[in-house]
């Protein structure tokens, strides 16, 4: 450390003295001059650096692609016209839609109790009497008894509730015949063809419920018999 210092000062020795001499003779012309020797100084550092600088480079060998142009095409046509799609075949005719018979088996009681005044606390009014169709609801008929030509009837079971709508519906009894049912020559015979949507369309029905002491209550074992008939027209 000592030499580095040792040769410092040797160097930096006549240039001190020769600013002393020159600042003692004229101060701003020997601060001029000694400014101007340094800043003469940087740019040569400057320059030098540079060089340097410029020289640890690497040169750029990268491949640059060419610009990707796509050329332009002519798109071809192949469909000139569209063909019409054909008229399509006629509707099939309405299903005959069956006759549906509503009146209550006979031996069922359907007779309307008299009318009877029940007085309650707060005044309320409610009239007796026994459950009532009030609509009539129509099923759909089998396609399979239609393509065949086949008529009858089935015999649905079911419970009428307090609200007057059907559940628990289910067919007890079903037969069928090559004649309406209405002919009097008709001979039926046994099956199932018509249970199904016999008793879907109970579930449809709807009947002014029972009642009893002027409350509504449900009714159990109800029968109700859809007829099957085919028109002939």
């Amino acid at each position: 450390m000592n030499q580095v210092l040792s040769i410092l000062s040797l160097i930096t020795k006549p240039i001190h003295d020769i600013y002393v001499k020159a600042f003692n003779a004229n101060k701003y012309v020997a601060g001029i001059g000694f400014s101007s020797a340094i800043t003469l100084a940087l740019f040569f550092v400057m320059v030098i650096l540079i060089s340097l600088g410029d020289s640890g480079l690497k040169e750029d060998t990268s491949v640059k692609l060419a610009d990707v142009v796509m050329p332009e095409r002519q798109i071809d046509t192949f469909l000139t016209e569209v063909d019409k799609p054909e008229k399509p075949d006629e509707q099939p005719e309405d299903i005959a839609q069956p006759e549906l018979d509503l009146a209550p088996l006979t031996g069922l009681d359907v007779s309307i109790a008299k009318p009877k005044a029940n007085f309650k606390t707060g005044g309320s009014f409610f009239r007796d009497g026994e459950y009532i169709p009030l609509f009539k609801v129509v099923p759909i008929y089998p396609r399979r008894a239609q393509e065949r030509g086949t008529m009858g009837y089935a015999l649905v079971e079911f419970t009428i509730t307090e609200t007057g709508s059907v559940e628990n519906a289910k067919a007890v009894d079903g037969f069928c015949s090559n004649k309406s049912p209405t002919d009097p020559d008709v001979e039926f015979r046994p099956c199932t063809m018509f249970n199904s949507a016999s008793a879907r369309a109970a579930l449809k029905l709807k009947y002014k419920p029972k009642i009893v002491d002027g409350k509504a209550v449900p009714v159990d074992g109800v029968l109700h018999r859809f007829t099957y008939i085919l028109d002939d027209s």
